[in-house]
C-alpha cells in the first residue's frame, strides 16, 4: 500500500510539472495554432529569473526576509517572460500566422539563440536555486514522505489553471480571444482588435511558461537546456488532449505523467519515455484529433 501511495503521489507530481509547462503551450499552440519551439526557452528564462531574484535578495536584503524571494520570483518571472512574449510576437510570430512550418523553423532558430545567450550570460554549468524555508522537508505518513516543494507545485498548478479558466471564460478579454481564434474575420467585423488579442494571448502563454520555470527551478539545477527536458511532453499533452481544448490538456498531462512514472518503475527513464511516446502515437493513429476535439462553427465548415 505504501508503494502504491508513493507511486500515485509521484505520478501526480510528474503530471503537475508537465501540466504547468503545458498550460502556456496549450494557449499558443492549441488556440493560436503557432508551433512555438522556443516555448521551452521561456521556461528557461523563468528559471534563470528566479535565480537572479534569489541572488538579489541574498545581496540586498536581510536573511530574515529571504524566504519572500520566491513569491517575488513568481511575479517577476511572469512579467519578464510576458514582455519577451510580446516582443517575439510583434517582431516574428505576427508575420507567420497561417504558416505553421515557417513558425516552427523561426522559433526553433530563436530557441537556439536564447540557449546560446544563456550560456554566454550564466556559463555552461548549471546554477541552483535554494528552496525557501517553508518548502524544505515534507509531510511524513508512515513510510511515505510528501515533499513540501512538490505539494507547492501541485497547488501552484491548480491556481494557474483557475486563473486561465477565469481569464478565458469569465473576462471580456477571454471572450475576445476565443472569438478571434475561432473566426478571425467575424471577430474583426464586430470591432475586436485581433492584433492586440494575438499579442496578449501569446504573451500570456509565454508568461505561464515563466511561472513553470520558476517551479522547475526548485527541482534541480538550471542550465540553458532545462526547457528542452519538458517541451516534448508538453507538445504530446496538447495533442493527446485535443488541440485547443484546455480540459483535454489537463487530462493529457495527467495521463503522460502517470504513464511515465509507472513505466520508469520497470525500465530506465529513457526507455520509459520512448514507450510512452509509442503508446501516444498508436492512440493518435486511431484518433488523430485527440481525446477531446474542439468543435466550433468555423471548424465545422
Amino acid at each position: 500500500m505504501g508503494q502504491l501511495i508513493d507511486t500515485l503521489f509521484n505520478g501526480l507530481s510528474a503530471s503537475s510539472i508537465i501540466l504547468l509547462t503545458t498550460i502556456g503551450l496549450a494557449i499558443t499552440f492549441g488556440l493560436m495554432k503557432v508551433i512555438n519551439m522556443a516555448h521551452g526557452e521561456f521556461l528557461m528564462i523563468g528559471a534563470y529569473t528566479t535565480y537572479m531574484v534569489q541572488s538579489f535578495f541574498v545581496k540586498y536584503f536581510p536573511e530574515s526576509v529571504f524566504d519572500l524571494y520566491y513569491f517575488m520570483a513568481i511575479i517577476v518571472s511572469f512579467v519578464v517572460t510576458f514582455i519577451f512574449g510580446c516582443i517575439l510576437e510583434r517582431l516574428v510570430v505576427s508575420r507567420l500566422y497561417g504558416r505553421e512550418v515557417d513558425s516552427l523553423l523561426a522559433t526553433f532558430g530563436i530557441s537556439l539563440v536564447l540557449q546560446q545567450l544563456a550560456r554566454s550570460l550564466f556559463g555552461s554549468q548549471g546554477v541552483y536555486v535554494t528552496s525557501p524555508g517553508f518548502l524544505t522537508g515534507g509531510i511524513r505518513a508512515g513510510k511515505n514522505v510528501f515533499s513540501y516543494n512538490r505539494l507547492f507545485i501541485i497547488l501552484l498548478v491548480a491556481l494557474c489553471i483557475l486563473m486561465v479558466w477565469i481569464v478565458m471564460y469569465k473576462l471580456n478579454f477571454g471572450k475576445q480571444m476565443r472569438a478571434t481564434m475561432q473566426n478571425r474575420d467575424m471577430a474583426m467585423c464586430i470591432g475586436i482588435n485581433s492584433k492586440r488579442v494575438d499579442m496578449m494571448t501569446f504573451a500570456m502563454g509565454s508568461g505561464l511558461a515563466g511561472i513553470a520555470g520558476c517551479a522547475v527551478a526548485l527541482l534541480g539545477s538550471v542550465d540553458s537546456t532545462v526547457g528542452q527536458s519538458y517541451i516534448v511532453n508538453s507538445f504530446m499533452a496538447v495533442v493527446l488532449g485535443g488541440v485547443g481544448n484546455i480540459a483535454g490538456t489537463v487530462i493529457g498531462s495527467i495521463i503522460i505523467g502517470f504513464l511515465s512514472i509507472i513505466f520508469e518503475g520497470f525500465m530506465s527513464s529513457s526507455i520509459a519515455k520512448a514507450v510512452v511516446l509509442i503508446i501516444i502515437i498508436l492512440f493518435l493513429q486511431k484518433k488523430p484529433q485527440g481525446m477531446f476535439a474542439l468543435r466550433s462553427r468555423a471548424l465545422d465548415e
